[in-house]
Parts: C-alpha cells; sequence; structure tokens
C-alpha cells in the first residue's frame, strides 16, 4: 500500500514537473518573441531613418546641412545649425533647472512628510506626467509668453514665442517624471544606512543627502535620462511657445527646435525640401541616440564604481 502510495506521489510530482517545465519553456519563447519584436523595430527605425534621411544630407552637403545658419526652401538653403543650437540649449536648460528641483521634491515626498500627504502628492504629480503636451503648449501660449511679453518689450525686441518661453515649459513637463524616477530610488534606499548614518551623529537632513542621496544616484541619473529624452523629443508645446524663427538664438527671441521643423512644414513640403525634413529627423534620431548611449554609460560607470 505505501509503495502504490509512493508510486503515485512520485507520477503526481512528476507530472506537475513536466508541467510547469511547459509553462516556463513557453513563457522563455514569448519573452524572446518580444525581446526580438523590440529589436526589430529599433532596427527598422533606424534604417528607415537613414534611407530617407542621409540621401538629401548627400544631396545638400553634410557641412552645409548641419552647420549652415539658413533655413530658406524657397531659395533652397537648408542650414539646420540655429534648430540644433536652439534645442541643445533648450534641452539642457531644462534639466539643468529641472534635475535639482525635481531632486529635492523627491526628498521631500519620501521622507520629510507624512504618508497620506505624500501619497496626495504623488498621485497629482502622476497626474501632471499623463498630461498631453498640446494642453502644456496652451497654457504656456496663454500665460507664460504673455508674462515674457514685458521682458521684450523692456528689452525693445520683437514680441512673442521666445526660447525662455520653450525653457520654461519644458521644465515643466519633465519635473513629474524627473520626481517621480527619483523618489522612488530614494525610497528603495534600505533604512539601515540612515539609521547607521543618525547613530554616527549626522542630523536627519546630512543623512539623506550625504548617504541616502548618494546612494540612489544610479535612479535619480534615470530620471535625468528620461527627462532628457522626453525634452528633446518634445514638438508640440515647445511649437506654441517658442515662436518658430529658424534663427541663432537668444533667450528672448523666437526660435525653432529641431522637432518643431517637421509639423511645421511637412503639409507643404516637397522634392528636395521634404527630404531636408529628413534629414533633420535622421539628426534629431541620432542625437537622441548618442545622448542615451552616453548618459548611460555614465550610469554603469558609476554603477561599476560602487560596486
Amino acid at each position: 500500500m505505501t509503495d502504490k502510495i509512493s508510486i503515485i506521489s512520485s507520477k503526481t510530482f512528476s507530472k506537475r514537473t513536466a508541467t510547469k517545465n511547459a509553462v516556463e519553456k513557453s513563457m522563455n519563447i514569448i519573452f524572446l518573441i518580444c525581446g526580438l519584436a523590440a529589436v526589430i523595430c529599433v532596427v527598422c527605425m533606424t534604417v528607415y531613418m537613414l534611407v530617407s534621411g542621409a540621401p538629401a544630407i548627400s544631396k545638400i552637403g553634410v557641412f552645409k546641412f548641419l552647420f549652415g545658419q539658413i533655413w530658406s526652401p524657397e531659395n533652397s538653403q537648408f542650414g539646420i545649425l540655429p534648430m540644433i543650437i536652439s534645442s541643445f540649449i533648450a534641452t539642457f536648460s531644462a534639466i539643468f533647472i529641472a534635475l535639482p528641483i525635481g531632486v529635492l521634491v523627491a526628498v521631500f515626498l519620501a521622507k520629510l512628510i507624512p504618508g497620506k500627504l505624500s501619497t496626495a502628492l504623488r498621485m497629482l504629480i502622476d497626474l501632471l506626467a499623463g498630461i498631453p503636451s498640446v494642453v502644456y503648449g496652451l497654457l504656456g501660449a496663454i500665460l507664460i509668453v504673455p508674462a515674457i511679453f514685458k521682458l521684450q518689450t523692456a528689452a525693445g525686441l520683437p514680441t512673442g514665442g521666445s526660447l525662455l518661453a520653450a525653457v520654461i515649459i519644458l521644465i515643466i513637463m519633465i519635473l513629474p517624471t524627473i520626481i517621480s524616477v527619483s523618489e522612488t530610488a530614494i525610497r528603495s534606499v534600505p533604512k539601515q544606512y540612515e539609521d547607521a548614518s543618525l547613530a554616527l551623529g549626522s542630523t536627519k537632513l546630512q543623512s539623506i543627502f550625504k548617504v541616502t542621496v548618494p546612494a540612489a544616484k544610479s535612479g535619480i541619473v534615470a530620471g535625468m535620462v528620461l527627462g532628457v529624452g522626453r525634452a528633446i523629443g518634445e514638438a508640440m508645446a515647445v511649437m506654441m511657445v517658442a515662436g518658430n524663427a529658424a534663427i541663432m538664438p537668444e533667450f528672448l527671441k523666437p526660435v525653432r527646435l529641431l522637432t518643431a521643423s517637421i509639423p511645421i512644414e511637412w503639409a507643404y513640403s516637397s522634392g528636395l525640401h521634404r527630404e531636408a525634413l529628413y534629414g533633420i529627423g535622421l539628426v534629431l534620431f541620432v542625437f537622441i541616440m548618442i545622448i542615451n548611449i552616453s548618459l548611460n554609460t555614465v550610469l554603469k560607470k558609476g554603477g561599476d564604481v560602487r560596486g
């Protein structure tokens, strides 16, 4: 009788093991397919951008296209240097201002206020992250641009959209992402780190900024990477507040960013003009790849050093 029970148990165990192995194999296949699909999409996108944008850059000339200062499709002049500089200034000015603000707000939410209030504020921040960019652009055109109007009038400059308005709207747009990711990283740091610092005589703020925040550095950098990606890839909001003049940038003058040129001129473009817009897309694509690879490399090196 005991032998029969052991045989039945072993058969049941074998069936369960076989079922688990089958499920595991099936899931591995599904994950492999999803991973390959993602890689194929990236490769196809890269090839498409190269095939679409490279011929225009070749026809215009790499130097004339990247370093030319005049964008005038009517006169077959396709220089995008003002747009490149404007995009970089707007993106990195926004990150330079938004990152410290975002980290401070994340510390406040994670460490310095009660749990219920922190939860309520976190919900509001997540709501801000989900607002469509066109709404940000509309609010910027209604509130920010008129406020800058006074500065432009005082400086004797043309009034309207400006690089400063674009920077402000980008700061507002990327702050929720930086705050959310940074707060998650700060909360994931083991409490023992802070407790040990307090036991050594540090104050609460010293423990937070000298122990907890450095330990969460990788997550904070990840938030910065996401912020850079959103800032440099934003089109609609900046198009509504920047003024869209393809000239060398000044903070109180209208500018045009790389992302805005494509939707502004796509509808009436044709021939070399449309190919040049593909070229702008290729340049933007390459810039985003370079920035992401550079930041991820720095992040990995920081992880290796900590290890």
